[in-house]
């Protein structure tokens, strides 16, 4: 038998727990009303303990939840099971909606209910602005899509038709070397553009089946095709590339990536030379700690990473004022490589240039 005493020690009295839990604390009857509430009920809900002792519990129930709240309080009472984690909606005397989520514990000798809910009405929010953000990004990211495929698909057009054109051609007749030099050129490019585009459009159809294509890759052949098809932008920017793939020359990565990269960082180091110096480009592939790399580094511009390291790698985020900036070359690298599980990490320094070392999955 419990010693007298220990009805006054606040070790004992368990009153408090009841009458200072930040959490709502209710005791209600089978027959659906409060028999017993906490502060916390009548502060969240702006009600004096009368009113809500005086009305049935659903009352103040947000009306869109009475409906399953009711099937989930005729469970429990039939089962004699506790209800955890159930999670509705109450209306304040104010008229604002809060969000409860409740475990609660029929007693069936004293046909009462005890339970315990938790204010979530803040994560609600948090998690309703997140939904939204996802669903906007979802929008973008398939009108982004809907954009690949119908810009592919318009420029295959014209292409094909160019391709058509030069078939037509009787360089036969042509005996100036410059000018049949030329022609080939353009033929080249404009092949390689039609090849660049199905490629793209075979990425899309992949990534849409969550698949994406890896194989191995020869990594001077698939720059040789990039280079060849940015040629005349490399002679008349009197650029130089540079290319060492002595350390290894193959790499597990999917086709149509691997030459998006080479070609943004390229161009890039292109656009963004230092004016009246070369652009010089070096492309390297090396073995760090059994991780291989590839290096791409230019002599350019160079990038202020103090200011912009957060953005490097953001959609339209452009450093330079440049007529051809898009802001979308850094963000696509970033994503072919992240989505292949490798990583991308970028040294740079104003007018001195800047270095791109990729790191492959092994």
């Amino acid at each position: 038998m419990s010693d007298p005493d220990e009805i006054d020690d606040p070790l004992y009295n368990f009153e408090h727990f009841f009458e200072l839990s930040p959490d709502l604390l209710c005791i209600a009857s089978f027959e659906g009303y409060f028999k017993r509430i906490n502060p916390s009920v009548s502060k969240l809900l702006g009600y004096s303990d009368e009113e809500l002792k005086s009305k049935p519990i659903s009352e103040f129930v947000y009306h869109e939840d009475k409906e399953m709240t009711k099937v989930s309080r005729d469970s429990i009472l039939s089962k004699s099971s506790p209800l955890v984690n159930f999670e509705n909606r109450y209306q304040t005397k104010a008229g604002e909606i809060v969000w409860l989520s409740w475990t609660s514990m029929p007693v069936q000798s004293e046909q009462l209910v005890y339970a315990v809910a938790k204010n979530i009405t803040s994560e609600k929010k948090i998690e309703a602005v997140r939904n939204e953000h996802l669903a906007n990004l979802t929008k973008i990211n398939k009108d982004l899509k809907q954009l690949s495929y119908t810009t592919s698909h318009d420029l295959r057009s014209p292409i094909n038709n160019l391709i058509s054109l030069f078939s037509l051609l009787d360089i036969s007749m042509i005996t100036d070397e410059e000018t049949l030099k030329t022609i080939e050129l353009l033929k080249t490019s404009t092949e390689n553009i039609s090849d660049v585009l199905n490629h793209s459009v075979d990425a899309l159809i992949q990534k849409d089946k969550l698949q994406i294509i890896v194989e191995e890759l020869d990594l001077r052949e698939t720059l040789n095709t990039v280079l060849s098809s940015i040629s005349s932008i490399i002679r008349n920017s009197k650029a130089t590339v540079n290319v060492d793939f002595s350390e290894f020359g193959t790499i597990n990565f999917n086709k149509a990536y691997l030459e998006s990269i080479y070609l943004n960082l390229i161009t890039n180091s292109i656009k963004y030379a230092r004016l009246g110096i070369d652009p010089v480009i070096s492309i390297s592939a090396r073995k760090t700690t059994g991780i291989k790399q590839l290096i791409i580094s230019d002599n350019g511009m160079g990038i202020d990473l103090e200011n912009v390291q957060d953005k490097i790698f953001g959609l339209n985020q452009k450093f330079h004022d440049h007529i051809d900036s898009k802001g979308i070359g850094l963000y696509l690298v970033y994503n072919h490589i992240t989505n292949l599980n490798g990583s991308i990490n970028i040294k740079s320094k104003v007018n001195e240039g800047t270095e791109f070392v990729i790191s492959f999955k092994n």
